[in-house]
């Protein structure tokens, strides 16, 4: 059975030496000292291991089952939330006046991640509850907040959301579930909606489904959309659970990954629900829910890849296989373990580069996330909007990938169950596609927020790489060799695909938007060559000071120069990509494909 470590003392690098919280000016920050993280994160970690490791193989094994309209879930997925709750660990960054405990989102990013890693399927219904707490607490009513969110904050009630159906994903202007208002300010939810995770299941006393519907005579297409607290109970004036609403499972999805999540068709019959914020402006209260997913699905594909990469590691220094094309490196045994050989270590490279580059990603968006939302920083909130179609396109497509490269240093073992590598490989691939695929995350990136309030955000992002650059440059000439100068080779060639949009995009769309694929992985790259960048010099300071853990800063410096040198030059081939337009792209008529 595969084993998960939590990388503990890379995210300690991370946030204390390269993000530096406790300088940063954001409320909170100042109580983040390393010793208060180290122990958060260590518990973390040693629930990840301990208790939700053991449980990844069992919940891809038994799945969910659907008896008589309960979702069951699978062995010890119970007792472990039990325990998450005792932990307090589901409100660890929600509002203390709700139960939790108000800690910055980027240590619940960094807890995140580490459960995600451990258990993908069961992390899912609490970060979904987590989402949902995190609408109702954005636009709800205080009554409603005061209903609703201490039960949830406390995990002892979950949250979904609710917005496919099943003739329109992504266009949600096309649904038909409807809202009809009744006397009493309540409405009647009926329709159908699908691929619900965590729809419905035995974890909680009540979930509460956040519903995207329309109510009747209101605005054609997005326009008349409106977003409704529906619970599976009513809740009595008192708190107490009333009778069961008309809402219900029809049917769970048989699925590639995350066997252990319950994704429902949900059923609404005259549901009684609630409306939340205003009456046709769902999308927008919705989309507070949308974005904490989307970067919460990119910590997935983050995720998946940590986990599947340390396997790999301990299978390649285990395996024999052949000898060294250098002499026998095991010369007592009968071969040299896989790990000597050039094509192990650049899969292996490959992997490590990006998950260390991600993580550091991901954690700095996440101090966006609180500058924005603790400190009330527009431009912080701008530059996270702008990244965060990166954030979940990148991190997943490559996350993706990552797992099929540790899937394949088993060799024929990475495609045996019982080894459990396929799992990683299943579980990341549905990040690729909820929340938003990830073909419609590179169409908003390019479409929508490159000129959003006229381009200042990714104006700011540009300046800030050139700040960087400028700020260190000149002070180590290896440094400027191995980092800076390939950080402005791919910042220049992101600027240019920026340049050839303007110039071309309003002439042709087509040439804009059949380049913004690579144009999402093109800017993903850039961000984790800056994160290398930043990295390499937290490490190279550390040694100059007379670090004692000089190893650790070494291998840092190495698999950043390595992904400079190997994975951040790909930026030249997006954009040749880019540049030739959307010409051959669109030559084809429908009935020749």
């Amino acid at each position: 059975m595969p084993s998960y470590a939590a990388p503990t003392k890379d995210m300690q690098f991370i946030l204390h030496d390269v993000l530096k919280i406790t300088e940063a000016d954001i409320p909170g920050y100042d109580e983040l000292e390393r010793d208060f993280t180290g122990a958060i994160l260590a518990e973390a970690g040693k629930i990840s291991s301990e208790v939700l490791t053991p449980l990844n193989v069992v919940g891809d094994t038994e799945g969910c089952k659907l008896e008589n309209g309960v979702v069951r879930t699978p062995t010890g997925f119970g007792a472990a939330l039990d325990q998450m709750k005792e932990g307090g660990w589901p409100g660890l960054d929600m509002p203390e006046e709700f139960g939790g405990q108000n800690m910055p989102y980027v240590l619940g990013t960094a807890v995140g991640e580490m459960f995600s890693a451990s258990n993908q399927a069961f992390t899912m219904y609490q970060g979904l509850t987590h989402g949902a707490a995190s609408a109702i607490l954005a636009h709800g009513t205080d009554a409603q907040k005061n209903t609703y969110l201490p039960k949830m904050v406390a995990c002892d009630w979950t949250g979904t959301m609710n917005l496919t159906e099943p003739h329109c994903g992504t266009d949600l202007g096309l649904m038909r579930t409807k809202a009809e208002p009744q006397d009493d300010g309540s409405y009647r939810i009926t329709g159908q909606k699908i691929f619900i995770s965590a729809g419905e299941h035995d974890l909680a006393d009540n979930i509460i489904h956040l519903v995207l519907a329309k109510i009747t005579g209101g605005p054609e297409g997005i326009k008349g959309v409106s977003l409704f607290i529906v619970p599976k109970f009513l809740v009595n004036e008192d708190g107490s659970l009333g009778a069961r609403n008309g809402v219900a499972c029809g049917n769970i999805e048989k699925k590639m990954g995350i066997h252990g999540n319950s994704t429902c068709v949900m059923n609404y019959d005259g549901a009684t629900g609630y409306l939340l914020g205003e009456e046709h402006k769902g999308m927008r209260a919705m989309f507070t829910m949308m974005n904490e997913a989307r970067l919460g699905v990119g910590m997935q594909g983050l995720a998946q890849a940590e986990a599947a990469y340390q396997n790999a590691v301990i299978y390649a220094r285990e395996r024999l296989q052949g000898r060294a094309v250098t002499g026998a490196e095991n010369p007592d045994g009968p071969a040299d373990p896989l790990i000597v050989h050039p094509d192990i270590r650049r899969s292996l490279m490959d992997q490590k580069s990006f998950t260390e580059g991600g993580r550091a990603f991901l954690l700095w968006g996440s101090t966006m996330i609180d500058r924005a939302h603790r400190g009330g920083d527009a431009d912080a909130d701008g530059l996270i909007s702008l990244l965060t179609p990166v954030i979940k396109g990148f991190l997943t497509d490559r996350g993706y990938d990552m797992t099929v490269q540790a899937q394949q240093v088993y060799g024929g073992h990475g495609y045996i169950e019982e080894w459990g590598m396929s799992q990683f490989t299943r579980d990341a691939r549905i990040a690729m596609i909820y929340e938003g695929a990830n073909g419609v995350q590179a169409l908003d990136l390019v479409g929508r927020k490159l000129a959003q309030d006229g381009g200042k955000h990714v104006m700011a992002f540009f300046d800030l790489v050139k700040s960087w650059i400028k700020d260190n440059a000149g002070q180590d000439a290896d440094y400027d060799r191995d980092f800076l100068d390939p950080l402005k080779a791919a910042s220049k060639d992101l600027q240019a695909a920026g340049m050839f949009f303007i110039q071309n995009g309003m002439k042709n769309p087509n040439d804009a938007l059949a380049g913004s694929y690579d144009f999402m992985h093109m800017f993903g790259h850039v961000c984790l060559g800056l994160m290398w960048a930043q990295m390499a010099r937290a490490s190279r300071d550390a040694l100059a000071a007379g670090t004692s853990d000089a190893a650790f800063h070494e291998t840092k410096l190495t698999t950043g120069r390595y992904y400079m040198a190997r994975q951040l030059p790909a930026t030249g081939l997006h954009l040749a990509r880019i540049q030739s337009g959307g010409t051959q792209v669109m030559a084809l008529e429908a009935d020749q494909f």
